[in-house]
């Protein structure tokens, strides 16, 4: 009996341990079920967010043709690619651009990235809510060599690089060649220096008394650019180079150099007045009012496109006393605002990089008229192709590679240079109506250097 009842005793004891073993194996096994659930689970979320694209919000101020052409790069840079989404939003001109900018920066509402024209670069820098670029050319390993030596100059400040070039042009003279062959001029040999400007309008004026012989629109970039192709500076200190400036660079020589050679061609009746508005100017010489202007190469594929005649393009002038230095760089670069999630920052360079490949840059050349700011896109066959129809393309790229580099031609730098083109406009349409040149250059050069003047103060220095 006794032993009946043990071995019933050690029965139920094994039962109820093999009970728990069970009950235990269970639990074990649906915990590993919820942990390797809640895994997938994980995996499926970074999964779907690996999906979606990381949005890069870019400002630019390209409107029309240049608007077209940057809006298909932006989109063939989303197509390429699975991981990023620019997204291009037009925010007027250059300074309106820059004042919305200056409205939203450090907050929500700013975007990733902004395109800002040259002369706001002090602008830029001193808001202090972008982060130079040059931070990612080290981090990257990024070889900015590679790219136009004439247009990195300009965008290079004390060694370092704060905003990313991207398009980049320089003035050049257009001309008419049929109305220098029937003035008796040689279409292929254009005027190179004020005086010979001067003597071919006459001639231009004498076989056709309807047309002008020279334009130059009433615009503070070309007077700058007219400066440095005599070697002046616009400001001291080597163009705001290697201190502030606090006053001009340029002598009263160099300065009155073209206030007075526009004043002679008025006197001869060999020049065309537009003011300030430069796209008259422009149907003034499609017109054929006007045989010679300055203006942008990035106007030099619309200007060929629409002239009924054999359009030349040659390199701006300078005084004969003076040898060609050469011509500053215009346009505008980008920059990498502050205060992003570094992820989209990081996005934004990639895009960045991807606007320099050779491939993009001669897209962009031949599409509007803007340099290549890499140099290898000229070998490329769209490009040589283009030079083939319309080699008047060529010659905007000969000017800018053959200038001297040297402070003048790198460009002055300082926050009040927006303001100092409205002074200058204003004291050459002062002359181009009738007024004293030495009273309009007096006025101009006393406006400038206050304009310094308070900028500093503004800044407390």
């Amino acid at each position: 009996m006794m032993k009946k009842w043990l071995v019933a005793c050690i029965l139920l004891i094994c039962s109820i341990t093999m009970i728990a073993c069970s009950s235990n194996d269970a639990d074990a096994s649906e915990g590993d079920q919820a942990t390797e659930g809640e895994t997938n689970q994980e995996s499926n979320n970074e999964a779907q967010e690996s999906d979606e694209k990381q949005t890069v919000t870019f400002w630019h101020a390209m409107g029309g043709a240049a608007q077209e052409a940057l809006n298909k790069i932006v989109d063939d840079y989303n197509s390429s690619q699975d991981k990023i989404q620019v997204n291009a939003e037009y925010q007027g001109t250059y300074d309106e651009a820059l004042t919305k900018f200056h409205t939203v920066a450090g907050t929500d509402s700013a975007p990733t990235m902004i395109q800002v024209f040259e002369i706001g670069t002090m602008s830029m820098i001193n808001s202090g809510q972008i982060e130079p670029i040059q931070n990612y050319v080290d981090k990257d390993g990024y070889d900015m060599s590679g790219l136009e030596e004439n247009i990195i100059n300009y965008y290079k400040i004390d060694g370092k690089f704060y905003s990313m070039p991207f398009n980049s042009s320089t003035p050049v003279m257009y001309y008419n060649k049929d109305a220098f062959e029937a003035a008796g001029l040689d279409p292929e040999n254009p005027p190179a220096t004020y005086e010979e400007i001067q003597e071919a309008s006459k001639k231009i004026k004498e076989n056709n008394p309807e047309m002008k012989g020279f334009a130059l629109q009433a615009y503070g970039w070309l007077f700058e650019q007219l400066l440095a192709n005599q070697g002046a500076l616009l400001m001291n200190n080597d163009n705001g180079r290697t201190d502030t400036p606090t006053e001009i660079g340029f002598t009263e020589e160099q300065g009155k150099s073209i206030f007075n050679w526009v004043n002679q061609m008025i006197e001869d009746d060999t020049f065309a007045n537009y003011g300030t508005n430069g796209d008259n100017m422009v149907s003034g010489f499609l017109a054929e009012d006007v045989a010679m202007f300055m203006q942008s190469s990035a106007s030099a594929r619309d200007v060929i496109d629409n002239a009924s005649f054999d359009v030349g393009i040659a390199f701006i002038p300078h005084p004969e006393s003076t040898e060609r230095e050469g011509v500053v760089i215009g346009g505008a670069s980008l920059w990498m605002v502050d205060g992003k999630e570094q992820a989209e920052k990081d996005a934004a360079w990639e895009f960045m990089k991807y606007l320099q490949t050779k491939e993009v840059q001669a897209e962009w050349h031949v599409g509007t008229g803007y340099f290549a700011i890499n140099p290898e896109a000229y070998n490329e066959s769209i490009v040589q192709d283009a030079y083939e129809t319309m080699p008047q393309l060529r010659v905007t790229v000969d000017q800018l590679q053959s200038t001297k580099s040297s402070y003048a031609t790198q460009g002055a730098i300082m926050d009040m240079i927006p303001e100092g083109r409205r002074i200058i406009e204003t004291a050459l349409e002062t002359v181009y109506n009738g007024g004293k040149v030495d009273e309009a250059y007096n006025t101009a050069v006393e406006q400038l250097n206050q304009s310094v003047k308070n900028a500093n103060a503004a800044r407390g220095e």
